[in-house]
């Protein structure tokens, strides 16, 4: 049973990726100077993932909407899955890893997550 669930999970998120590669959101355009600066701000920003969940897909979906680059780190394994873990707190994906001003930060759910990148960039 549990098996079946998984994969029933997996197979979903293979379906909301491919709904969004579809029906892909237009990027904020925005002029070189402006652009620079924001990729500036985001260099310390990293994403902490599962590429087939459907919340980080919606998460992705405003980075990309926004034209950010941030950083996506897959957390389904290894060593991003253990700085979740020691450094976040919790295997919970989406998480945003903010760093600013010497502080981290760690934002857990994706309203929050869009919130936050919505009021900082957009």
């Amino acid at each position: 049973m549990k098996l079946i669930l998984k994969a029933l999970r997996e197979g979903l998120g293979r379906l909301v990726i491919f709904v969004d590669w579809i029906f892909s959101p237009p990027r904020i355009e925005r002029n070189d100077e402006d652009q620079a600066k924001i990729d500036q701000q985001t260099k310390d920003i990293k994403l902490y993932q599962f590429y087939a969940c459907p919340f980080c897909t919606k998460t992705r979906r405003t980075i990309k909407r926004l034209n950010l680059k941030i950083e996506t780190r897959n957390a389904q394994g290894g060593e991003y899955r253990e700085e979740l873990i020691l450094k976040g707190g919790q295997v919970k994906v989406p998480c945003l890893k903010v760093v600013y001003a010497g502080e981290v930060n760690w934002l857990y759910n994706s309203n929050d997550i869009i919130d936050f990148l919505n009021e900082r960039f957009s």
